[in-house]
């Protein structure tokens, strides 16, 4: 005997009436989110009617009821599932609704937040297959603060005849929160959208009484679909195989697509967005569920709806894509959020565009629908009732939706580069035969041949100016590929060395660890650590120059907007930080004292920056350059709506070459140099609206560079 007994007294679990507060509105703590869950509820029971009135809720105090038409709740469906929380429904998440539905609910926390809205809760049912039968219970959450237990509270429902017809009444009285506008209008989007109101086949629509309700409507309801430029149809199977179609605005089929076509794109993709995609092949299908997706694209220009022949709707099109737009997500027949709400760009369509704005669309010009019935019940939806669970599935679908966005995106840059050739090779004989046509308009148009002359003189003039311009382009033009060239060589040489880089690190680490088991400390601090911070210090220090070129091609500096100018200089600074710490050169920055912004791109400033900054630690390679104390300075200060930028060293100036030289490209007396590096930073000045000046001498002796841009 080991002196233990057993105690006949019972024991189990209780639960404190806090629990309600943290299973409800802690999670759930925006009150549209619960209301659409009650919402939900009356999709689940076959309602094809379902309605929500706010009583004065525009102050504490309020009334919110929602109704509908569905089956309604006998005494065992009340105990056993409506007032079950946090029961799983997975044995019944296949099983179909007489209707035919696959049910949305989840374990009853939703409806908890919405009924916990309130400090009393109403509700009436009338269970379908119990005719002119109602049964009612009440909730009064005061009753629950004075207990120590939740199950020390009773509710007492009650039974009685009634006329009506089937469904279920709940309602939420003494509201604790305020609806204001912004709140009831979201409110009102989302029961719109939550539906799938693009789908005539849907038989569930709620609606919000009163509050504007039917103007929203009217706008969701105004479709445009005919005039969008292209049309996307894409699916995949219960195996897991894509396919895809692209139709034009006439609805003729442009390109079609197949598994392998779409999967190719999973190993282009950003690595972090894959799951364990280095070791699919083309053939491997999506790991996911069955889904349609379906994307309609727009053209918002005067020229789009000019060729379709149509009037310019661009403006009332924006207005119902800013209610509507984005790419929304349809599971079991009822709309989850936040896909599609305004700011989430949960395809990344946004941040793809930046990448290549010619050819992608924004969140702003679509409007599409992913459409899912899951009925294995494989996507699992957030507690908070926010979107789903990151699994395997989730993650499978969105990378099968965004490389559909990617086969569709290289299939319209090909068609605009086809284009583009096109009209390249056309436009030097459609010259020729343009200024033909014209030199016999005017010898048929003036008769007499002394003025005939005079005036063909004038158009041959004009064909030599517009030549010599030409001829200045394309230098230009050339200039700029062999740049861009050795550019684009210069990022991948530098992400192929990062690699090795990071090998090298780990093996200096590797190896600086086996030397201290090895060997005396004393040892090991006098003769070998010295050596090997050095080591590691200086592959720092290649790894930054390796980022350089990587990080000054990156797409989305070449689009203009309104650009902060310290911003961009504190970036630069940044970049270039660990090559300025091993070649001993501080660098200075002064700045204006507000905040000066310019419009242009991102990567105009920053050639501007990076070439005189280049320029100056150039200048301290040079025979007799300052070998201590070696300094630049930025200043940043602003007169007359005009910001000034100061970029000087103090090294030994410009010696060797005239002022007006150093602009020339080939023109430099660094050794070794390109001579392009100020011709890029001028041309970018000039760009930009502004002007640039330079000092051999200037404040600190060495050479002075004066940007001079004019102020958004």
């Amino acid at each position: 005997m080991d002196g233990r007994k057993k105690i006949t007294r019972r024991m189990y679990f209780k639960f404190s009436p806090s629990i309600l507060s943290r299973l409800g509105e802690e999670l759930i703590p925006n009150p549209d989110q619960g209301i659409l869950e009650l919402v939900k509820n009356a999709y689940d029971a076959d309602a094809t009617i379902c309605e929500v009135q706010l009583l004065n809720t525009e102050s504490i105090g309020g009334t919110i009821i929602v109704s509908d038409n569905g089956l309604g709740m006998d005494v065992e469906t009340l105990q056993e599932g409506w007032l079950m929380i946090g029961k799983s429904e997975k044995e019944i998440a296949s099983e179909r609704t007489p209707l035919g539905r696959l049910r949305v609910g989840s374990k009853g926390l939703g409806r908890l937040a919405a009924l916990r809205q309130g400090e009393q809760v109403k509700l009436k049912t009338r269970p379908a297959n119990k005719p002119n039968t109602e049964y009612s219970v009440s909730i009064c959450w005061d009753d629950f603060d004075s207990v120590e237990s939740v199950e020390n509270v009773t509710l007492s429902p009650e039974e009685q005849f009634t006329s009506s017809g089937q469904g279920t009444e709940v309602l939420i009285e003494n509201v604790k929160v305020k609806l204001g506008k912004s709140e009831v209008k979201r409110l009102a989007k989302e029961l719109l959208l939550l539906a799938d109101p693009f789908n005539s086949a849907t038989s569930f629509r709620p609606k919000l009484l009163g509050t504007g309700f039917s103007e929203l409507e009217k706008q969701v309801n105004e479709a445009f679909f005919e005039d969008s430029e292209f049309f996307l149809k894409a699916s995949i199977d219960e195996n897991g195989y894509a396919k895809a179609e692209l139709f034009d605005w006439q609805g003729n089929s442009l390109i079609t697509a197949s598994h392998t076509d779409i999967s190719k794109y999973r190993k282009k993709s950003d690595s972090s967005d894959n799951i364990g995609e280095e070791n699919l092949s083309l053939d491997t299908p999506y790991q996911t569920i069955t889904a349609s997706f379906e994307l309609w694209i727009f053209q918002l220009n005067p020229q789009s709806f000019s060729a379709k022949e149509r009037p310019d709707n661009s403006r009332k099109i924006r207005s119902w894509l800013g209610s509507v737009g984005g790419v929304h997500f349809y599971h079991r027949g009822l709309r989850v959020a936040p896909y599609g709400d305004k700011g989430d760009d949960w395809l990344k369509i946004n941040f793809s565009r930046s990448r290549n704005p010619q050819v992608r669309p924004s969140t702003s010009t679509i409007i599409g629908r992913i459409v899912a019935e899951d009925i294995d019940n494989l996507l699992l939806q957030k507690t908070d009732r926010l979107g789903f669970i990151e699994n395997e599935t989730f993650l499978n679908l969105q990378q099968f939706s965004m490389n559909v966005l990617d086969w569709v995106s290289d299939f319209r840059l090909k068609t605009v580069e086809k284009e583009r050739e096109q009209i390249k090779r056309e436009i030097r004989p459609n010259v020729v035969e343009a200024k033909r046509v014209l030199e016999q308009v005017i010898t048929a148009s003036v008769p007499e041949p002394k003025l005939q002359k005079a005036v063909l003189l004038q158009v041959e003039n004009y064909d030599k100016i517009r030549e010599k311009d030409v001829q200045f382009l394309n230098e230009e033009l050339q200039l700029y590929r062999s740049l861009a060239t050795a550019g684009n060589t210069a990022a991948v040489f530098a992400h192929e060395s990062g690699k090795y880089i990071n090998t090298l690190k780990l093996q200096i680490s590797i190896l600086s660890e086996k030397m201290k088991k090895q060997l005396d400390n004393e040892l090991f601090s006098n003769y070998f650590l010295k050596t090997l911070n050095k080591i590691q210090s200086l592959s720092s220090s290649v790894q930054g120059f390796a980022n350089y070129p990587i990080y000054l091609l990156k797409r989305e500096k070449r689009r203009s907007g309104k650009i902060s100018i310290h911003q961009v200089i504190d970036e630069i600074i940044n970049l270039f930080s660990s090559y300025l710490e091993s070649s001993h050169i501080e660098i200075e920055l002064k700045k204006f004292e507000s905040e000066p912004y310019i419009k242009g791109s991102i990567a105009l400033l920053e050639a501007i920056l990076v070439n005189l900054i280049t320029n100056s630690i150039n200048a301290f390679n040079v025979d007799n350059a300052p070998v201590d104390n070696r300094k630049i300075a930025i200043l940043t200060e602003v007169l007359d709506n005009v910001i000034w930028i100061r970029v000087m060293d103090n090294a030994l100036g410009i010696q060797g070459i005239e002022l007006d030289e150093i602009w020339l490209p080939g023109k430099t007396t660094t050794p070794d140099g390109t001579g392009l590096g100020l011709k890029i930073a001028k041309d970018s000045v000039i760009d930009l609206g502004g002007t640039i000046s330079v000092i051999a001498n200037g404040r600190l002796n060495g050479a002075e560079f004066i940007v001079k841009l004019p102020l958004k």
